[in-house]
């Protein structure tokens, strides 16, 4: 994978070993200006009521649908296909939360972040511990210390954090990029229970017993259904299959946006337009890849305007692109697939610092010593 900007070509992995200060990027605070007066001047600010009307019904539709055939089915092993689709249908209307949460859809702020605390319960989600978590992402991405998206837990970013994990953790951290998808199986569960456990913990929570009630509810409503209908065996596969579904499109959508991508120095002092568009990654595809990603496939344009609607993002892409071919600023955009080559590699790499020196191949052929 390259990145590309115009003409200039730049290895993408020349950034993943070192950690990236001002020296790294020249500033672009204009350039920033610049694109900016551009989208507001071509209305790409402007909220799109009837684009999230048509997402919201057709997810309503679905939901509808899922039901139906839930009832028709009865006690069947095609349940599972029902338990699929929900997966999908949760995970998109994550996506629209996720939106919300940016200030996409509704005309205020208060609105939007009341339609984001629904819908994120509707997904089984909390917002107020997800909202914390994603603006500190979005406004140090990728900066160590600072971007809770690459803290160590199970999977690590940086070959120090690998090197200093243990036990199972160090096992799972030394083979991490081929374990990453199958962990993400288990992700929608994680998802749930840090929701529960932020809003159960001690500390000022905004919203508590509000998120607590709409997420119980939905609990209720979701899965008592499930295990009085079907067989206990098969209500517990329904049950896993809709997380894992849940949980693998969830981290499959938001991997490519930045694992791999140039890690900021802790003390690095960047502009906005630098740090935003050198961390980010864009996924090639057009209006399906819009879909099936709910615009996080334009996520350089997605970072530099987070409140932009998600039909305009597409408008910005071809101003922001032009900006980087005139000034030579890397912009870097791949296929799908090839993303999720370049997230399992870079992974693999930072694992190595957590395995076993003598089982480097390298090592067996000359002996231990």
């Amino acid at each position: 994978m390259t990145t590309t900007s115009g003409h200039l070509r730049v290895p993408a992995a020349a950034f993943i070993t070192e950690l990236a200060d001002e020296r790294s990027f020249p500033p672009h605070t204009r350039g920033y200006l610049e694109i900016s007066a551009q989208a507001r001047a071509a209305g790409l600010l402007k909220r799109t009521p009837w684009f999230y009307i048509g997402v919201g019904a057709a997810l309503a539709a679905a939901f509808g649908g899922s039901v139906a055939g839930f009832v028709l089915l009865g006690s069947s092993w095609f349940q599972l296909l029902i338990a699929v689709g929900l997966g999908l249908i949760f995970t998109q209307v994550a996506f629209l939360a996720h939106e919300a949460a940016h200030r996409q859809i509704l005309s205020s702020g208060p609105r939007n972040d009341r339609l984001a605390r629904v819908l994120a319960s509707v997904v089984g989600l909390s917002y107020s511990w997800w909202d914390s978590k994603h603006s500190r992402h979005h406004g140090n991405p990728n900066k160590v210390g600072k971007d809770p998206d690459i803290s160590p837990d199970t999977i690590s970013f940086r070959a120090e954090d690998a090197a200093s994990s243990r036990g199972l953790v160090r096992f799972i951290v030394a083979r991490q990029g081929w374990l990453f998808f199958p962990l993400l199986t288990l992700e929608g569960l994680n998802l749930h229970w840090q929701s529960y456990k932020h809003l159960v913990g001690r500390g000022t929570v905004k919203g508590r017993w509000s998120e607590l009630g709409m997420i119980t509810a939905r609990i209720l409503v979701v899965f008592v259904p499930v295990f009085l209908v079907l067989p206990l065996g098969m209500a517990s596969a329904f049950a896993g299959v809709q997380l894992a579904v849940f949980g693998v499109y969830m981290g499959a959508s938001f991997a490519p946006n930045h694992k791999g991508m140039p890690l900021i120095a802790p003390g690095a002092k960047l502009d906005f337009f630098s740090k935003q568009v050198r961390t980010s990654r864009n996924i090639r595809g057009g209006w399906w890849a819009t879909v099936l990603m709910g615009g996080l496939n334009y996520q350089i344009e997605h970072h530099l305007f987070p409140s932009m609607p998600r039909p305009h993002l597409a408008a910005a892409r071809r101003m922001v692109r032009t900006y980087c071919a005139t000034h030579a600023v890397p912009y870097t955009e791949t296929s799908l697939l090839r993303s999720y080559g370049i997230v399992i590699r870079y992974l693999n790499r930072v694992g190595l610092a957590a395995r076993d020196p003598f089982d480097c191949p390298v090592a067996s052929r000359f002996g231990r010593g």
